[in-house]
């Protein structure tokens, strides 16, 4: 049966204008982590509410109350993770809140220990912070992958003070269990290290598996944590600029008390006023594309084996990103950029993702059916063209 997704046309996306659409004319567009679908009704009324009363003044205490209630409430109704509002800090996007985990939150010097692959912006914000970064090759197994601990902790024993842990996994889609979590936890906690646990994806989680918050596994990993999150990639709000730092320990609460001043990193009015409301109201918005988003994740996998033979994907059990290894389909050069040259298909570089990922393309399937039963056709034709 047809989902009203499916009606949404390439030439209404590019009438939006879009980053995604606009920056590669001509091409279908697979690449920036954006969804096509639009944006929950409950956030659309509440910003035209905020727009109608001209809230564009500096951030209310109440508007910053009300994003920080909300996401307590969404936390313990999804996660069964409780704290108090007192704990969420207010920041502009996830890699603002990684910079501030960075600065303040690990021994200078020190190296940022990177499970990969990994999201691109976590390979080149450390070195522009005077950080060098040790990469952790995560283990490929026959249908899944899995954090390699014996190098986790020989990275730690090489000088790593801060771990980056992201969950669901951009750009593999792993979402880890508790069990997992626990482990990683005891070599971070045996290293006296840190751990910037990037949770924004922690809605987009299909059926039949579950988001463990990491600092709400124990009080070990409570005590070393800094969560990042927000509610622009689940309800495609990134360009409001809102997400939310939980602090966990005792610790982390006073340092933030007491530098506060140096640490006020304000979102906007608006990117506050749309994550509230996506955490009070857009439950069934989410649960209708979480819906679409399966069966994209699926028909996506009978395309790659239709279309792209040889190549090798694993459907995510979180967020809306495929990664698809096109080591065995003899492409020379750069995947990414022979499907971009040849089909018109831009996806993400698996280069830009980290060592060993130089074949591997990531796709972005948020986006209606049509368009993306075009789109893997279209990389087919090139490649049996060569």
């Amino acid at each position: 049966m047809s989902h009203a997704f499916d009606a949404i046309t390439p030439e209404q996306l590019r009438a939006i204008g879009s980053a995604k659409w606009s920056t590669f004319p001509g091409k279908t567009p697979a690449w920036v982590a954006e969804m096509d679908f639009g944006v929950a009704p409950p956030i659309t009324r509440a910003l035209h509410e905020a727009v109608d009363n001209g809230a564009f003044g500096y951030l209310p205490a109440a508007t910053g109350l009300a994003m920080r209630e909300s996401l307590v409430d969404w936390a313990a109704d999804r996660y069964g993770w409780s704290f108090s509002p007192d704990d969420v800090q207010p920041i502009s996007d996830v890699i603002q809140a990684f910079e501030v985990a960075i600065e303040h939150f690990s021994a200078p010097g020190s190296a940022i220990v990177l499970p990969t692959p990994a999201y691109m912006p976590f390979l080149t914000v450390p070195p522009a912070m005077k950080r060098r970064i040790i990469q952790v090759p995560m283990i490929r197994t026959a249908d899944s992958w899995e954090y390699d601990l014996d190098a986790l902790d020989e990275a730690f024993a090489n000088g790593g003070g801060l771990l980056v842990l992201c969950n669901p996994h951009n750009p593999i889609g792993r979402v880890l269990r508790t069990d997992e979590l626990t482990a990683i936890g005891e070599v971070v906690e045996r290293h006296g290290a840190r751990v910037f646990s990037d949770e924004i994806h922690a809605p987009l989680v299909y059926p039949g598996e579950r988001h463990v918050p990491y600092a709400s596994v124990n009080e070990v990993n409570a005590g070393h944590t800094v969560t990042a999150t927000s509610a622009s990639k689940a309800f495609n709000l990134p360009g409001l600029k809102a997400a939310q730092v939980v602090l966990s320990n005792d610790h982390d609460r006073k340092y933030w008390a007491d530098n506060s001043r140096s640490l006020h990193f304000e979102p906007s009015n608006l990117g506050v006023v749309a994550n509230t409301a996506a955490y009070r109201e857009g439950g069934d918005w989410l649960a209708d594309a979480i819906g679409y988003l399966d069966g994209n994740r699926a028909r996506l996998g009978e395309l790659v084996a239709e279309h792209l033979p040889g190549a090798r994907y694993t459907p995510p059990q979180g967020t809306y990103l495929g990664w698809i290894d096109c080591a065995e389909l003899d492409i020379p050069g750069s995947p990414s950029d022979f499907f971009a040259e040849h089909a018109g298909v831009v996806t993400t570089d698996g280069a830009h993702c980290g060592v060993g990922s130089a074949t591997a393309i990531r796709f972005n399937f948020a986006t209606p059916r049509p368009i993306m039963e075009d789109a893997l056709t279209r990389m087919g034709e090139a490649l049996a063209a060569r």
